[in-house]
This record gives structure tokens, sequence and C-alpha cells, in this order.
């Protein structure tokens, strides 16, 4: 990934950005090409110096049973959003100004492991599964659902890691512009709906 040097994060941004994810694309060379799924994921920040991204296929996905060739690469997304020149106090004084994109993002690389093991899976299920129904006035739990069917269906998935050997993460947020031009961002996006965006904006601001 091409990453200047003032759209880099520092360590503590990007974990915080893997421990809030809550999806990654996960994408690995094959003999036959390129395969990629879109996965709800785990970061577990204990397992090794970059820790791991935890999550589960379907069984009928190629995906975990195709060998790879070399490193697998898992993409993690964060806010992102339209940046309009209008927003930019720039436009006024010189008019040198042009739409940009600005985003968050992440790519982990390193070993792809299968869990073919129903008691790996059913902790990771149990995992995801408190972590998203956390807060709600009635949460649903693992043990709601018969446990016959809860085996049927880890039967029917299968266990992925990705042991993460390197992260090459970009955080591109308007620091390369003027303070007046990134207060117009903000603002701009805000009174878009893109609050996420404005608010990393915000949190980036040199």
């Amino acid at each position: 990934m091409y990453i200047p040097a003032h759209f880099a994060p520092d360590a503590s941004a990007v974990q915080d950005l893997l421990t809030r994810a809550d999806t990654a694309d996960l994408v690995s060379a094959t003999a036959n090409g390129l395969i990629a799924t879109y996965l709800p994921i785990l970061y577990d920040a204990a397992a090794g110096p970059h820790g791991s991204l935890l999550a589960h296929v379907a069984r009928n996905n190629d995906q975990w049973c195709t060998p790879v060739l070399g490193e697998a690469m898992a993409i993690v997304h964060g806010p992102d959003a339209y940046v309009s020149p209008s927003w930019y106090a720039s436009k006024a004084e010189h008019g040198r100004v042009v739409p940009t994109w600005n985003y968050v993002t992440a790519h982990l690389y390193g070993e792809l492991v299968v869990h073919d093991d129903p008691q790996w899976l059913a902790g990771l299920v149990r995992r995801l599964s408190d972590r998203h129904e956390a807060g709600r006035e009635h949460p649903w739990s693992v043990d709601d659902a018969p446990e016959k069917y809860v085996a049927g269906q880890l039967r029917a998935i299968v266990g992925v890691e990705l042991r993460i050997t390197r992260v090459e993460a970009k955080f591109k947020l308007s620091q390369n512009r003027p303070a007046a031009d990134i207060d117009g961002v903000i603002a701009g996006q805000t009174a878009t709906g893109a609050t996420a965006a404005a608010d990393a904006a915000a949190a980036a601001r040199p």
C-alpha cells in the first residue's frame, strides 16, 4: 500500500481500528487465482506479536481448503467519506482544490490457518455472538438454540485464523491540508451525516 508519511497512523491507532473492526475482506492467492470472502471477524491482540484475525467460512466455500500461495491478506475498513472541494477554506483563497476521498484502512498479512474443530468453532461463535448481542435489552445466546441444532450449524462451517506477520495501515483524513480546510471537511461531513469520518478526521488532526 502507498502510505505518505502524513497518512501513517501510530501503533495505538491501528490497534484501536483492529479491536473495533467487525468485518474484513479475507484474500488469498491460489493456483487458480485470487479468492476473497467478506467475513465477520474478531481480533485477538494476544496471539503473537501482531495478533490474529479469527473468523469462519461456510464449509462449501473453497477458500479454506485451497492451498494459499505465499501470504494471505485481510483488508480491514474504517470510516470513509467523500470530500468536496467546496468545504475547503482554500477554495475561496485560490481555487486550487479538487475532490478527494478520506478513509481508514489496514492491510494485514500472514499465515492462514484452518480450524476444522467443533470446539474451536463453538468458542468463536460464542465470542462473536456475545460481542454483537452485548447491550441489547434481551441479548441472544448460543444456549438459546437447541444443542443439536447448534451442533449441525457448526458442522456447516470451518474456522479460519490469519496469524498476522505484518500490518500496513493508512489513515487518510486530510492531515495534509491547512487547519481551516480540515475544519471545513469536518463540518461538511458532519452535515452530510458522515459523522464517523468527521470524528476520525478530528481525531487525526495534526
